[in-house]
């Protein structure tokens, strides 16, 4: 499988548009995540996060630059066999049940029969949905369906999870369970990236954060570092991250 670092962007940019109208949503953005990191991606609505994950997984084709995963490049077969992807809004067929989604999905990535029949039990009973996978999704709540997401995101075991706003539409249970499965993926060295607007995330998951702006990146740090940073700064009274995130943010606004 080679060396490779997990995520690779180079100078990535992606327009919108044509002509005078056309819109930079992500300008010159390079970063890695190497195998076994959990990365934490956050900025302000527009940034362009959502554009850079759509990227990564190879639904958009960057304007200039590259972005590799594994060394593969972004959307092609040997790529996305190692990724789990959850986007923002998760939507299934209502009239299908949460186990035949489950099949569906690991059956597209290469799951047999009987490995579906044992596995799918016990990742209904990861994400809080212990015995409902016999009941039809159109009775599942947002918070429930973000749950079926998470299962099919995690369901081959992938070495690569890429979550595009992680905790949407969980209430503070399903964002504590989501947190333990997570950290459960962490232990056994899999590779997630995921966006954020809950801070208090990032700081408790993350090895390292990312911050962009303007479809720039504004910071690029460990978080224990830059936790013990933030405590001693301000003069001595400490910085929450979310400080730390405003502070970079409102000058850029404001330039």
């Amino acid at each position: 499988m080679g060396n490779h670092a997990a995520i690779e962007v180079n100078q990535l940019h992606i327009r919108y548009g044509r002509g005078a109208r056309r819109h930079l949503a992500v300008a010159g953005l390079t970063f890695q995540v190497e195998p076994g990191e959990t990365v934490g991606f956050i900025g302000p609505n527009g940034a362009g996060k959502s554009s850079t994950i759509k990227t990564l997984m190879g639904f958009q084709y960057p304007t200039e630059g590259t972005v590799r995963l594994f060394g593969e490049q972004a959307g092609s077969i040997a790529a996305r066999r190692r990724i789990g992807y959850l986007p923002e809004v998760s939507l299934y067929y209502p009239f299908m049940k949460a186990r035949e989604v489950l099949e569906l999905y690991g059956g597209l990535q290469g799951l047999d029969r009987a490995t579906l029949k044992r596995r799918i039990p016990e990742l209904l009973e990861r994400v809080g949905l212990a015995g409902k996978g016999e009941t039809l999704l159109k009775h599942f709540s947002k918070g429930m369906q973000q749950r079926v997401g998470i299962a099919q995101a995690i369901i081959a075991d992938p070495d690569l999870l890429i979550f595009d706003e992680l905790s949407s539409g969980l209430d503070p249970v399903g964002r504590y369970d989501l947190r333990e499965v997570l950290l459960e993926l962490k232990r056994r060295n899999r590779t997630i990236f995921f966006s954020s607007h809950e801070l208090y995330e990032v700081e408790s998951l993350c090895d390292r954060v990312i911050m962009i702006h303007g479809g720039r990146k504004v910071a690029d740090a460990a978080v224990p570092e830059l936790m013990e940073q933030l405590k001693a700064g301000n003069g001595g009274r400490g910085q929450s991250l979310e400080e730390f995130f405003m502070g970079l943010i409102r000058p850029a606004e404001a330039a």
